[in-house]
This record gives C-alpha cells, structure tokens and sequence, in this order.
C-alpha cells in the first residue's frame, strides 16, 4: 500500500492499494465516529461497487445508505445537489456522520458539495473509481456544480477525512475514460515534472500506473499544501483549463469528456505560449505526441473567437483578465494575467 499525506489547514491520507474498495469500512472506522453514511454514487458505478461499499460499512458498524444519480456531467448541477440534500435530511444525517463519494470526477464534486453544505459542513471521504478523480479530482477539496454559464462557477473548498484509491476500479473503465484521465496525468508532468513527462512518452503509463497515481496525488499534495486556496501556485493546475472548460462549455457539456477538452487546451495553450516567444520551441508538439499516444484529441472545431468569448465567464476570471497558466518549457510553469479583450489575440496571434 502507498501513502501520500496531504498537510492542509485539515489534514489526511491518501492510501493507494489494490482491493481497499472491500476494507473502506475499516479505514473509516479508524477516522471517523460517524453511525451513519450515505453513499452517493451515480447510475455506472452503482451496479459495480455499491453492495462492496454497503457491505463493508455495515461489517464496521454503520449504517449506510445510498443516493443514485444519473450518471454524465449534465447531472452536475444545483437540482442534482437539492436531492441529495433531501436524501440527507430523510436519513437524519447529523454533523457527526458522513458522505462517502463513490465514483468518478462528477460524483466527487457534487458529493463533497453537498458534504460542505449540508447542516454547513459535514465529513466526506472520496473513493474515486475513475483514473481521472484518482490522479486529480479527489485531493484537494475542490467542490462544485456547473451553471449554464460556466464550469463549477459554485462550489467550496471542503478536504475529505480521507481519499480510498482502488486502482482495480480502472479494470471496468473503457478506453474512452482511460483517456480521459490521462489528460490530467500529462498535465503535471507538463507543468512540475519534465522527468515523468519524458516517462509517459517513453512508456506505457497502464504498465505502472500505482507508481503514476503516487506521483500525481504527491505533486497535487505538495502544490496544495503551499496553496490550499487557489490564490497563488494552484492555479499552475489549471494548465490546459481555460480553453478545455470553454470547449466544455461551447459543447453544452455533452459529447466531450473533460480530460478531452483539457488535452485540446493543453496544446493550444502551448501553441499560443510559443507564438508570443514565452514556451520553448518544439513544446506544443511534444505535448501533441504524448496526447495522441494516449488517445486524445488536440483539436476541436471552436474558433478561437468562441473559446475567448466562453471563457469570460470562467471562475478563473478576475475583473477584466484572467489568469492563463502557461510553460517556459516541459516541467516549468508560470502564470500570466491576461485582459479578456486580448485573450482571443493572444491565443491566435
């Protein structure tokens, strides 16, 4: 087992091994004096884990009960969350129990929103089944749902007692979720590790892939615990972002996963940084490689217009700028303020 301690203002462990989806019971018992938990889980991963997690909690001691939502980002939003909230208050959860997020990036968003705001604030844990909430979405205590507007343009920051990584989960995903989340992989290796990205060209990061996940989670532990709040470095972890949340967002949040649009961004971002002399020659098709060794796309059908006019309404955005994220090279990255009115200039020039 591997074990990643995350140092922030409510500190946690990330335990990495094969199998604890069926001993989660046991590593809550040992952090929490909870009676009751409510497992919140979508319509995909319900069939899959459920009864495991029901069944270790209830050989511990607690009492569980689960919330289904319809699985797909479209389900990321306010009404998703006052459900939950119903079936909270329905259990009478109090401010001693517990939610468990069960399940990929949406599930942990929404799952810790509602844990944040629930009688304000209750204990989560994360037990992502996704490689995307395994290598990102599951450290750090960002939650959230999506407006019409924007990409989690309402959240909280709100840490888990606790992150369960369960790389046998990956065994059920599709190819089209495995290359979701290899999005993010790529992404800290872009922007703090020049070493672990020359790996993922080099090798097949599914070979190692409790090695990748260490690595990631101990990249996002050590950012986050610098910068628990988003108000300096974190935001080097939106590489990629403000262009993927726009073709996200262009797209109405269907037909495009995250780690797509990301990837799209990631390349884009590289591109533009080059362009204007800022990121090293030769970078953006360094990144385009690696994104398509792992099946991601690098282009989308947005003009450039389209993504800077979306973007406005980014929870990036600040006044009349924003904040890009861009490289110098391969492993180093930096912030750049950017008036909104130039960012479509910028991006093209």
């Amino acid at each position: 087992m591997k074990t990643v301690h995350v140092d922030t203002g409510k500190p946690y462990d990330i335990f990495i091994e094969r199998g604890i989806i069926d001993n989660c019971g046991e590593y809550i018992s040992k952090i929490s004096k909870a009676e009751k938990i409510t497992v919140i889980t979508d319509s995909n991963v319900a069939p899959l884990y459920q009864w495991r997690v029901l069944n270790s909690l209830e050989k511990c001691g607690f009492q569980p009960k689960v919330h289904i939502f319809k699985a797909g980002e479209e389900s990321k939003n306010l009404k998703s969350i006052s459900d939950m909230y119903d079936t909270l208050a329905q259990f009478n959860m109090t401010r001693k129990d517990l939610v468990v997020a069960l399940g990929g990036g949406v599930t942990g968003d929404m799952a810790g929103f509602a844990a944040a705001t629930y009688l304000r604030g209750i204990d989560f844990v994360q037990i992502p089944t996704s490689l995307l909430a395994q290598v990102d979405s599951s450290v750090g205590g960002k939650t959230g749902v999506d407006l019409p507007y924007g990409k989690n343009l309402v959240g909280a920051f709100h840490q888990p007692i606790a992150v369960l990584i369960d790389p046998d989960t990956l065994s059920t995903l599709s190819d089209k979720f495995i290359c979701d989340g290899m999005a993010e992989v790529i992404k800290y290796g872009c922007i703090k590790d020049a070493e672990f990205f020359q790996n993922l060209a080099d090798t097949n990061a599914l070979d190692h892939i409790e090695d990748v996940i260490e690595t990631c989670v101990s990249i996002k532990r050590d950012v986050v615990n610098r910068d628990e709040k988003e108000k300096g470095e974190r935001m080097l972890l939106n590489f990629g972002h403000t262009l993927g949340h726009s073709i996200e967002k262009l797209c109405n949040f269907k037909g495009i996963t995250h780690g797509m649009a990301v990837a799209i961004g990631m390349v884009l971002i590289a591109k533009a940084g080059e362009n204007q002399g800022i990121t090293e020659s030769g970078t953006a098709d360094e990144i385009t490689a690696v994104c398509h060794k792992y099946g991601l796309p690098t282009t989308d059908k947005a003009s450039f217009a389209e993504m800077a006019n979306a973007a406005k309404n980014d929870k990036k955005a600040s006044g009349n700028s924003i904040n890009l994220v861009l490289l110098n090279k391969i492993g180093d990255s930096f912030t750049q303020k950017i008036e909104l009115d130039k960012l479509e200039d910028f991006i093209t020039t």
